[in-house]
């Protein structure tokens, strides 16, 4: 007969408009086990699962942390109140967290009297962000229903009765889902959730055996990250209205695959802000906000590029072109392999053509012709990393800019990478690098094409890497070639490119250094950083563009 065998929430926190999906596994009659669903509408064997989610309220009300929502408060500032500021906002958890929010809140008191804007409302700009909706979505109850609308569309989700279920001593329980997954709303915020599944006989439609349950922790509201202050290149419009000038924006980011997003890498974040449900809404909406043409990401997930990225990012004019990563390495399932994912408005550009490099084959072409049979094994384990490289050519649709004045196509070259992260195999990086570059210089003379290189490079600047994209050569005294076991480096003359790249960032900070020069590095020109965990702060990431063909007079964003 049908049974479950366990039941488990993959987040401990559950987080306003970020659905939770339960992982269920269901012994089968045969005595297979699986995760997958049992409907009603597919019985086995005359039995499926039923679901129901609850929310559990206390009599007692429970104030949470405006700063620290997973925790609860214990004090509240009464000049919030005052101020008319949202409720949420003025409940602190320890007397350490309101002073350290003194400032800001200071800030908000001296600016409440003047917050209404010409309907008398609280102004947008200043409450926005506290209002506790869900992260990207706005949420209301209406006729028993929820709205939401956000980037990923409108769903009318139904409320089930708000009727008591059931008392019990000082709680009152409410039916709120019939289904497996249940996105929680404003309504939830600071109780508990339960989630119970039972087999049922669909003859009698009677429960078998008892329901296994889960109870969640408090729920709590969705943060809503500070927005980006973006640094204007020009006097262009950088909000993203482009003229037909031939202007256009490039974005690069590493939105770090879920896979890699663990409580043991990163300790100190709480887990239900490393959960992807609440992880995938900000990052849509802050690739979508920034309106470039051409978006380039890393670590993008397979499943998560076919199921929420590619239709997601469609819906604003986008097509897409991915290339997930080699599997040799990998020990995951191939839908958790990540790879680099292409994006380009397709009002701006149409697809040409598309290149795959994949390392691992050039690792075996080069073993082949240079390492005795003797040292392959250890040469091939050194070298094999599993990582790749998109490159796709793109025609403009710069309204009637599609072909120059000598009646020539308007292309470009779009390479999109992430190089090995592993910071002792300095060699391995270097080669990498030089390998796509040098299928980047074939693509370029065969076609003239102007070439934007983009991507993480896991390569920090006055690396060996770094020196050979942004000049077109290492030094052969650079500390970097001391790290050449297997001596795929030598001859150092031989790491070279022709290709005329520069740093989108270090030539925008050439030009408006006074301006900008606290946020750049003075020897390199490069950015300060673009990756910031407890552990490093530094550059990763950049954009290379061809120098003698495009001009960095256009937003460039490139972050991880």
């Amino acid at each position: 007969m049908l049974s479950v065998l366990r039941v488990h929430l993959p987040s401990d926190i559950p987080i306003v408009g970020c659905e939770l999906s339960p992982y269920v596994l269901v012994r089968h009659p045969d005595n297979t086990v699986s995760t997958e669903d049992v409907p009603e509408s597919l019985p086995v064997q005359s039995h499926f699962l039923r679901y129901k989610w609850y929310r559990i309220q206390s009599d007692k009300k429970v104030a949470i942390c405006s700063i620290h929502p997973s925790e609860q408060a214990t004090l509240q500032c009464l000049g919030c109140v005052k101020a008319k500021l949202p409720v949420a906002k003025s409940y602190h958890c320890t007397t350490k967290c309101f002073s350290d929010a003194w400032q800001h809140h200071r800030v908000l008191h001296e600016r409440a009297a003047s917050a209404v804007n010409e309907n008398g409302n609280e102004e947008e700009d200043i409450y926005g962000r506290f209002n506790n909706t869900s992260s990207g979505m706005n949420s209301s109850s209406t006729n028993g229903q929820v709205v939401a609308n956000g980037g990923t569309g409108t769903v009318t989700t139904p409320l089930y009765p708000a009727a008591v279920t059931q008392r019990n001593g000082g709680e009152t329980w409410f039916e709120v889902g019939r289904c497996k997954t249940y996105t929680p709303t404003l309504e939830d915020i600071g109780h508990l959730l339960k989630f119970e599944c039972v087999v049922v006989d669909s003859e009698t439609q009677s429960s078998v055996g008892q329901a296994n349950t889960i109870l969640t922790s408090r729920v709590i509201p969705a943060p809503s990250p500070s927005p980006r202050r973006l640094v204007s290149v020009t006097n262009a419009d950088v909000a993203g209205h482009l003229d037909t000038s031939g202007t256009f924006s490039v974005l690069s980011y590493n939105i770090l695959c879920d896979s890699y997003a663990t409580s043991d890498l990163y300790s100190y974040c709480p887990s239900w802000a490393l959960s992807w449900p609440y992880r995938r809404q900000n990052l849509l909406r802050e690739i979508v906000g920034y309106l470039a043409d051409i978006v380039c990401l890393q670590e993008v997930q397979s499943d998560h590029f076919e199921e929420f990225f590619a239709p997601e990012l469609d819906k604003h004019g986008y097509q897409a072109l991915f290339k997930r990563r080699t599997a040799e390495v990998h020990t995951g399932s191939n839908k958790t392999i990540d790879g680099c994912a292409t994006f380009f408005r397709r009002a701006r550009f149409s697809h040409v053509k598309k290149y795959e490099v994949e390392f691992n084959k050039a690792a075996q072409s080069l073993t082949d012709a240079l390492v005795p049979n003797a040292q392959k094994k250890t040469a091939l384990n050194r070298l094999v990393k599993d990582n790749v490289a998109l490159i796709v050519v793109l025609e403009a649709k710069f309204g009637n800019q599609g072909v120059d004045p000598l009646g020539k196509r308007q292309l470009i070259c779009v390479a999109n990478t992430h190089v090995n992260v592993q910071h002792e195999l300095k060699d391995v990086k270097l080669w990498q690098v030089h390998t796509l570059l040098k299928g980047l210089e074939k693509i370029a003379a065969s076609a003239d094409i102007p070439m934007l290189v983009c991507g993480d490079f896991n390569s920090v600047p006055g690396s060996a890497p770094h020196a050979l994209l942004a000049i077109g050569k290492v030094d052969p005294m650079h500390p970097d070639l001391a790290v050449d076991p297997l001596g795929i480096l030598r001859p150092d003359t031989k790491l070279t490119h022709t290709l005329p790249l520069v740093s989108a960032y270090s030539s925008f900070a050439r030009s408006a250094y006074e301006q900008h020069k606290k946020r750049v590095d003075p020897n390199t020109n490069e950015p300060l950083f673009t990756n910031c965990t407890r552990d490093f702060i530094g550059t990763l990431d950049y954009i290379f563009y061809s120098a003698d063909t495009l001009t960095n007079g256009h937003q460039i964003t490139s972050r991880s």
